[in-house]
Parts: structure tokens; C-alpha cells; sequence
């Protein structure tokens, strides 16, 4: 199975149960700026505790042999946190991220039809926010590529980005990549 075809049924779930969604991270930079190779999914949801059986029930059923723990989800939600699903056919993980930073607004969606499906990505603004966190927390030079690219193809709204990196307090780091 395609990465695409893993997400999109994916998507499908989460629109079924009405859990708003956001996919970020690597795969969002390969469909918004710059297609690179990118070993997991990245999803941002809003989850609520009552839904929780619900989209693990139905995440199973993609296929019996997946791994994902109930625990783990009601733990991410508690902390804020992620858990993961993985599909061991094809090896490809998915890391859902309870929402947790102010930025990450699924009003904001940039919408894109993958194999007839419409999915929900990160804005470009926002995915360049949260590589910034994600850099300053020691996630790798990858981050800063991935900001460099999104700055040059997807033409983002500096001035957003701007004011929400003086408040993340990652102003400077977004500074010096737009200096190079």
C-alpha cells in the first residue's frame, strides 16, 4: 500500500467520525513546497476522550495485523502528546499529534484531492511554525531545509509567520534561514 492510499483511508475515519484533522510534518512539505522521501504521516488531530474506542476500532480495521494501543491514545490526549499506528505490511507509520499549539488551525486548511479524496493539509505558515518548534526542540537541521523550501515554493504570508515566531520565541532561528 502507497502512502497515499494509507492516508487517504485514514482520512476517510476521521471525517466519518468528525475529528478535525491537519496532516503535517515531511509529507505536508512534499505536497506543499517540495517532494522529498518521508518515513511516517503526520496528523494533527482534535480529539475528544469519547471518541477514542470509536477511531481506534476503526483505524484496526484497515487491517487486522496494524499496531496501535487504545492506552496510548488516551494517554496523548491527557499529555498532549502523540501516539502511533502502524501498518506492518508496508511498514509505514503514522504519528497523530493532539493539537497543541495555538498556530495549528484547521480552519486554515489547505485542501488537496489525493486519488479522489480531499485531504486536509497544514498551511504553509503553519507547517513552517511548527518545523521551527520542532527545530528548537532539537529535531534536526532536516527542519530547516524543510522551512528554506516552503519559504521559496509556497510563497507564504511572512507577516503571519513573523508575528506568530516573535510569540513561539523562534523568531531568530526563522531569521537566519531567510538570510541564506
Amino acid at each position: 500500500m502507497a502512502p497515499e492510499k494509507l492516508l487517504c483511508q485514514i482520512v476517510k475515519i476521521l471525517d466519518k467520525l468528525e475529528i478535525p484533522y491537519i496532516v503535517t510534518g515531511g509529507f505536508a512539505v512534499a505536497v506543499l513546497a517540495k517532494p522529498r522521501f518521508t518515513a511516517d504521516i503526520d496528523i494533527v488531530i482534535e480529539l475528544i476522550a469519547k471518541k477514542i474506542s470509536q477511531l481506534a476500532k476503526s483505524l484496526i480495521s484497515i487491517d487486522k495485523d496494524v499496531y496501535l494501543s487504545e492506552e496510548a491514545m488516551k494517554e496523548a490526549l491527557k499529555n498532549k502528546g502523540e501516539f502511533n499506528f502502524i501498518h506492518p505490511q508496508t511498514g509505514l507509520k503514522v504519528d497523530f499529534w493532539i493539537k497543541r499549539y495555538p498556530f495549528e488551525k484547521f480552519g486554515r486548511a489547505i485542501i488537496k484531492v489525493i486519488d479522489g479524496q480531499k485531504v486536509n493539509f497544514i498551511s504553509s505558515e503553519d507547517l513552517i511554525l511548527s518545523k521551527l518548534i520542532w527545530y528548537k526542540e532539537g529535531q534536526g537541521a532536516k527542519q530547516l531545509e524543510d522551512i528554506k523550501s516552503i519559504l521559496d515554493i509556497a510563497k507564504p504570508d511572512l507577516n503571519y509567520v513573523k508575528n506568530w515566531a516573535r510569540q513561539l520565541s523562534t523568531i531568530k532561528i526563522l531569521e537566519e534561514v531567510m538570510k541564506k
